[in-house]
């Protein structure tokens, strides 16, 4: 499949038409923003860990019955995926207290959750992704009622096979965001990507960060942390 016109360009990754109008080519740039854009640089191998584990993840939670927008890789940065229109609504899962959840209600990094929380994020780069509920997320008419459920109820479904897979590799799965998007014929099935870029990762023993905490706080070790998560899970193939 050959990529025809781009149809658009993010932070991190570039979307191509195909010559199927229901199908598009998702390309991943090695690019790293932070704080809305106000922070920018370069993880060098970033694009092909991300494309990569994307998809051995989106693999996975197939079999586990989530829907996704994944149909076939390419090559290590580029992607057939379903075309789909997104649902405005960054969802986030968290299972232990960090980043934002930390700073917003004052208490510290690491704190485990009785049961996962879920937030969702109006997905708009000009308001700064503002917080919403579900009742805003209805009067903007973001999603539907059944629409919202069904996300939340896949989002937590992520998580349960996401944690569970991830501590097998001795990685906790600390938080993680999630897009979901509509298909032609009106399916919801998560969209974007699942990586380093998205989810935070802590080492079980040692609670080193390998996820992009590592750009945003100026830790150092950038691409080692990338390149481990994606050893890790590559060896767990």
């Amino acid at each position: 499949m050959e990529k025809k016109e781009q149809l658009y360009e993010g932070k991190a990754k570039k979307v191509y038409a195909t010559g199927d109008k229901n199908l598009c080519i998702v390309s991943y740039k090695d690019d790293a923003t932070a704080f809305n854009g106000l922070k920018k640089g370069t993880i060098v191998g970033k694009g092909v860990v991300n494309n990569r584990m994307t998809n051995m993840m989106m693999r996975l939670l197939e079999k586990k019955g989530v829907p996704t927008h994944f149909v076939e890789e390419l090559s290590d940065r580029d992607t057939v995926v379903k075309k789909v229109k997104i649902v405005p609504l960054e969802v986030i899962i968290r299972n232990v207290s960090a980043g934002s959840f930390a700073k917003r209600y004052g208490v510290e990094e690491g704190i485990v959750f009785d049961e996962p929380t879920i937030e969702f994020s109006y997905k708009n780069d000009e308001l700064g992704d503002p917080l919403i509920n579900t009742y805003h997320a209805l009067a903007l008419k973001l999603a539907t009622k059944e629409e919202i459920e069904l996300i939340k109820k896949y989002a937590f479904k992520v998580n349960e096979v996401l944690k569970e897979y991830f501590l097998s590799l001795g990685v906790k799965l600390i938080d993680f965001k999630l897009e979901f998007g509509k298909t032609h014929d009106g399916k919801i099935v998560l969209a974007d990507e699942i990586s380093p870029d998205t989810c935070r990762f802590w080492d079980v023993k040692t609670n080193e960060k390998l996820d992009k905490d590592r750009f945003r706080r100026d830790l150092g070790g950038v691409e080692d942390a990338y390149k481990e998560i994606f050893a890790r899970v590559t060896k767990g193939e």
